[in-house]
């Protein structure tokens, strides 16, 4: 064990972890401010289902020893945590590291995958439903999919057995193109498609964002937290963590770039969304190749992909699809973009040592880095149909009309985000307060108490 190889990974758990409050945060200043509560509150949820499950269960499913074809670890092996808690001198190791940090390290991964996805759900989505989807696909897909990526293992006589994209075809996925994004990515499509659009998507104005500053805040919370989540993959306070480092800074800054001169280009202005967005869009798209492009490469990445994702955020429009908070935009196009990028650019000399097409490597890694990037999109794109799909067939998925028009914050959790006209920014009770009144407003005028059907105060903000 090396200490300082431990304290480092630690450190990049937490802030790993960090970026899901961060999310919260980038989400919900995105949303109405009807409905900025709930948004943050699902990425909240995700943090209490997946960590319960992460010790009971997934942990093991994700690095347990493989029982079938690099396909799935073992779920009940080390159910619990049990086998990996021993802190004396024969704890159990992941290269320099105790196997328990480790796990903590990747429990954060798991966690902001499954938040990344309720971008694409914005306003809708029932509470108690989305907790079940983050349960069942967590269980189903992320387990899985982490395996096949992230486990390198081998058997007594030295023969692979870890996962089969990372270990068996070799598929270069440093810190989650694959297996965060564009899973993430997959599954945030087909809860759209299931969901249905929101009512007035594409025409109604008080879609916007209604919180710049919480966007901004968000975004820099996340950038912050990749740092961990890039260069703490290396596993090690050593020379491969600085080389994920700096490609984290290099990618995402001309990211923002590219994303603002699209819109300088198509809008006339350049705005903090799109300079927000643009970071986020070259965060994902580096985060499979920090380990394996050189800093110029990885600023080329990142123009690519502030470019195509701020194009690419659009369509959502075209083919009718409500992705709220373009997650699909953002997050499978990026993580797109990434992996298959590493077959064309990556160096024989970066720690990765994959040997892309531009450096005479041919298409073998493109190949791979296609299969990986394929196989992970179509496997969580069914898998989270037919889970939301179930879900909306049983319990119902998505909220009523007169909920929604409402605002979800008040409909499903009795809060309000803000303290308007008098009304509580805490629990709201509404038999507990009356609507002022006032001239020409019968809702207003009436003696009646205010419920939750007349949200006067949230409407005149969203107008």
């Amino acid at each position: 064990m090396n200490s300082g190889d431990t304290a480092w990974v630690l450190i990049s758990a937490a802030l790993v972890l960090l970026m899901t409050p961060g999310l919260a945060f980038f989400y919900g200043g995105m949303t109405r401010s009807k409905g900025v509560l709930n948004m943050m509150m699902m990425s909240f949820g995700a943090i209490g289902v997946v960590g319960v499950l992460w010790v009971l269960f997934g942990y093991s499913a994700a690095f347990g020893t493989d029982i079938g074809g690099g396909l799935l670890g073992n779920p009940l092996e080390k159910l619990g945590l049990q086998g990996v808690l021993d802190t004396g001198s024969g704890a159990p190791l992941v290269g320099s590291i105790p196997e328990i940090v480790f796990v903590g390290f990747q429990a954060a991964f798991a966690i902001i995958t499954v938040a990344l996805i309720t971008g694409s759900i914005a306003d809708r989505a029932k509470f108690g439903a989305w907790m079940v989807f983050a349960a069942v696909w967590v269980s189903l897909v992320y387990f899985p999919v982490a395996h096949w990526v992230f486990s390198f293992t081998k058997d007594a006589n030295g023969n692979n057995t870890g996962g089969w994209l990372g270990q068996g075809l070799g598929v270069i996925d440093f810190a989650g193109g694959t297996a965060v994004h564009i899973n993430a990515g997959a599954a945030a499509l087909a809860l759209a498609l299931v969901l249905g659009k929101r009512k007035g998507f594409g025409k109604d104005p008080s879609h916007r964002p209604h919180n710049l500053p919480f966007v901004m805040l968000g975004a820099g919370l996340l950038w912050f937290g990749w740092f961990g989540f890039n260069a703490g993959s290396a596993l090690g306070a050593n020379a491969v963590a600085g080389y994920a480092w700096i490609n984290t800074l290099a990618a995402p800054a001309a990211a923002i770039l590219g994303w603002l001169l699209v819109e300088r280009l198509r809008d006339g202005h350049a705005t903090s969304l799109g300079a927000a967005s643009g970071a986020v869009a070259g965060l994902v798209a580096i985060t499979p190749a920090c380990s394996a492009l050189t800093p110029m490469w990885s600023m080329g990445l990142g123009l690519l992909a502030g470019l195509v994702c701020a194009l690419a955020v659009g369509l959502k429009y075209r083919f009718g699809i409500d992705d709220s908070l373009d997650v699909v935009g953002v997050h499978l196009v990026g993580g797109i973009i990434g992996t298959v990028f590493i077959g064309l650019a990556a160096n024989p000399s970066s720690p990765a040592a994959g040997q892309g097409l531009f450096y005479g490597g041919g298409f073998e890694l493109l190949g791979k880095q296609a299969i990986g990037a394929g196989a992970v999109m179509v496997y969580s794109f069914i898998v989270a149909y037919a889970i939301a799909w179930i879900i909306n067939k049983t319990m119902g998925f998505r909220i009523s009309s007169e909920h929604e028009a409402i605002g979800i914050d008040v409909a499903i959790h009795a809060e309000s985000a803000y303290d308007l006209g008098g009304r509580s920014s805490g629990s709201f009770q509404p038999h507990m307060e009356k609507l002022p009144k006032a001239s020409g407003n019968k809702a207003a005028a009436s003696s009646e108490p205010a419920t939750a059907q007349e949200p006067i105060n949230e409407e005149r903000v969203d107008a």
